[in-house]
Formats: C-alpha cells, structure tokens, sequence
C-alpha cells in the first residue's frame, strides 16, 4: 500500500474546538501532492491525525460562498 500524504499549504481559519483539544479548521490541504484544495474537518492539536472532511475546488468554494451570501449567512 502507497504511503497517504497530506500538507496543509495554508491555514485559513479554525471553527470550533472540542473538548478532546481538536479543532475544526478550514484549511487549503495538498493531499498525494496534488493541488491543494479547501478542506474543512478536524485535526488533532500536531496535525497529525484527521478526522473525515470536506474538500471543495476553487469553484466549488466559489458556489458555496455564493450560497451562503445569498442566504444572508
């Protein structure tokens, strides 16, 4: 099996943090070092360990911003 890897290219934001010390971030990740795309999920306090996400493209997140402007949030 292929070794999985991942680089968090920048840190944009952190949502939320639990009571286990992880915190919920928006982050643009390089996953296999491809592109790195917008990623929203949870990581542990060394961005070691992940929980499952969410990755949008540029357009994706384009969309999604749109959505919520539009929805006044």
């Amino acid at each position: 099996m292929s070794d999985f890897k991942f680089e968090i290219t920048e840190h944009l934001g952190v949502l939320s943090e639990s009571a286990k010390g992880w915190t919920k971030e928006l982050n643009k990740v390089s996953f296999n070092d491809r592109p790195a795309k917008y990623d929203l999920r949870e990581w542990d306090s060394n961005h070691e360990k992940m929980s499952k996400g969410v990755t949008l493209n540029d357009e994706e997140m384009e969309i999604l911003s749109k959505i919520l402007k539009d929805r006044g949030i």
